[in-house]
């Protein structure tokens, strides 16, 4: 099972989210987001991780030269845009040497499906960030393709349920491992990542 940890800001959380085992480490570039990290900032906490583990930069409508230049400049190895941007930015990032994980909401994804599993899917709620679930028996009558990552609510009381019910490739989290808004809790990422591993 494939783990992310996003909304990551301290080096402490970051270094508990590697330690645990997450396969990915997530920044959160867009603007207004409480969990917002500076590129200067980003780039001192992505030093930190090993090459093993993907750095992920969160963007959120936002230029796509200005999503390069930030990806650019912290180190990144991968772009993750949630704006529901067109295929072409995504064919820009990738041209760029980054891999690309195309976020979507759950109601998004069922009205407007992906395209063949180019980039990596992420089917998030309806309102990204805010710690709500979805139902996700919904997505059974439009199963996603290929490799596709599961947020949304998740935290380590219901992500073992979460990974049953809806089978997906991997799991994304911000909000529940968070211990008040936008200040993330080092032990609850270690119980998450048990938790999704370990069920």
């Amino acid at each position: 099972m494939y783990v992310k940890i996003c909304g990551l800001r301290t080096a402490g959380t970051v270094d508990a989210a590697v330690e645990a085992g997450a396969d990915a480490v997530g920044f959160v570039f867009a603007p207004g987001s409480p969990r917002l990290i500076g590129p200067e900032a980003a780039r001192a906490l992505a030093g930190r991780v090993p090459a093993a583990v993907e750095t992920v930069g969160v963007f959120r409508r936002q230029p796509v030269d200005e999503v390069l230049a930030t990806a650019s400049a912290v180190g990144l190895t991968t772009v993750q845009l949630h704006g529901d941007e067109e295929d072409g930015d995504f064919e820009r990032v990738r041209a760029a040497g980054f891999r690309t994980i195309r976020a979507m909401s759950s109601d998004r994804y069922l009205t407007h499906p992906a395209p063949d599993p180019v980039d990596r899917l992420l089917i998030d709620a309806p309102l990204p960030g805010g710690g709500s679930r979805f139902d996700t028996g919904r997505l059974g009558a439009r199963p996603p393709r290929g490799f596709w990552l599961l947020a949304g609510g998740l935290d380590p009381a219901n992500v073992a349920s979460a990974i049953r019910s809806a089978g997906p490739a991997g799991v994304d989290v911000s909000s529940g491992v968070e211990s008040s808004r936008g200040v993330k809790s080092a032990d609850l990422i270690r119980s998450f990542v048990e938790a999704a591993r370990n069920g």
